[in-house]
């Protein structure tokens, strides 16, 4: 967007769009891009910056710094709310522009600051949870919402207008598209997926710590929420406090994520007919997932919408196909609870992929294994298309309670 857009009276986003990079934290796809947003604060006597962007884009983020700002005008604090790498790249830099900049961060947002950058002293302000900074007619008020996702995560409010910067909390991937707010764009479209996709890989680990940070956020009272990625909440505020509320709770939606492994077509053709048998038995919502084919990121950001998984599997060296595999463990890494559970499988001169499925769920907290468990020796035949339907009807059962 190259210009500062105002939020508010004395507030202005300074960020920027990254149509470039093609994985967040080398792992997560970006078909869209991400946006960094940083952010200005101007009181009567002094002016600070809030977060700043990943160091690729510095030269833009400085640009947007010296327009609003203009001659002569020089920040002076760097309010630090998450520490990694995509909002602190520019750190560097910006303290190299403007001289005696003084970086604001928790006593953790310290400790990490001189490991990474190099930085501490008295170039680093430390405030703790509900400390104020006055930067004259205006005061910038701290709370710290550790682990959600980093130990030196914070939020920080411009109390003269109600900001509050939220750091990784609400943000979500897709560069903006020329829309800021949310109320300039369609959310549940454009945003609340991509929103949902980011929440599912980067944060949702944490879900027990996100739940801790919600009434710290909501003690705020924010007239806006602007997060570091994504659009800035100004029209739906509760609605995705709300989301966040649902989402750490691990509440869901009734539907139904088929996630398969296929080798030579049998357990393709288990999920095809299971697919269509939820359908018929009255279940709205499905999403199929070839695992050679669908990158975890979707599927996790599905498992953890719809309330049912239905994991099928070919044995693979006496144990869980790879790409189903790598899947079970990530969704055991996320520790997300209270699913059901389906399992379908196949197998040739010896079976334990599906033992190793079912394992998996008497592993994850609160999740049933909804019988039948449907496996298929070398390719499906009528009976077990059968079972499928049997599945897909106990599935749909359960799916009303």
């Amino acid at each position: 967007m190259l210009a500062p857009v105002r939020l508010s009276e004395g507030v202005h986003w300074v960020g920027v769009n990254d149509r470039t990079t093609e994985l967040f934290e080398n792992l997560w796809p970006l078909p869209h891009g991400i946006s960094y947003n940083a952010y200005v604060v101007e009181g009567a006597d002094r002016i600070a910056l809030i977060d700043a962007v990943k160091g690729l884009f510095v030269p833009d983020y400085l640009d947007a710094l010296e327009r609003l700002l203009g001659p002569g005008r020089q920040p002076d604090y760097l309010v630090v709310n998450h520490l990694e790498p995509d909002h602190s790249g520019a750190l560097g830099a910006v303290r190299a522009r403007f001289p005696g900049l003084r970086v604001v961060g928790n006593r953790k947002t310290a400790e990490f600051l001189e490991h990474l950058h190099g930085v501490g002293g008295d170039d680093v302000l430390v405030v703790g949870d509900g400390d104020t900074l006055d930067l004259g007619g205006r005061a910038l008020r701290f709370g710290l919402v550790p682990m959600v996702h980093w130990p030196e995560t914070m939020v920080t409010l411009d109390t003269g207008s109600g900001v509050l910067f939220t750091g990784d909390v609400f943000g979500g991937y897709r560069a903006l598209e020329g829309a800021l707010f949310d109320d300039e764009t369609h959310v549940p479209a454009r945003v609340e997926g991509e929103m949902l996709r980011y929440f599912a890989n980067i944060v949702g680990k944490y879900s027990p710590m996100v739940q801790k940070a919600l009434p710290k956020v909501r003690a705020l009272e924010p007239r806006m929420l602007a997060p570091s990625h994504g659009v800035v909440w100004r029209g739906a505020i509760d609605h995705v406090i709300g989301l966040y509320d649902r989402w750490s709770r691990h509440e869901t939606d009734p539907g139904v994520t088929i996630a398969y492994g296929s080798m030579y077509g049998g357990g393709e053709r288990l999920a095809e007919r299971l697919s269509r048998a939820l359908r018929e038995a009255g279940v709205a919502t499905v999403r199929v997932h070839n695992l050679a084919r669908s990158h975890a990121s979707y599927v996790l950001r599905d498992v953890w919408r719809y309330r049912a998984l239905v994991v099928g599997t070919p044995t693979y060296n006496l144990g869980v196909f790879p790409a189903v595999d790598a899947l079970l463990r990530l969704l055991e890494d996320k520790r997300l609870e209270r699913r059901l559970l389906g399992i379908t499988g196949t197998y040739g001169w010896s079976g334990g992929g599906v033992k190793g499925v079912r394992a998996f769920g008497e592993r994850c907290p609160g999740w049933e294994v909804v019988e039948p468990v449907v496996e298929a020796r070398f390719t499906p035949k009528a009976g077990h298309f059968r079972q499928v339907e049997e599945l897909a009807a106990n599935l749909a059962a359960r799916l009303e309670r």
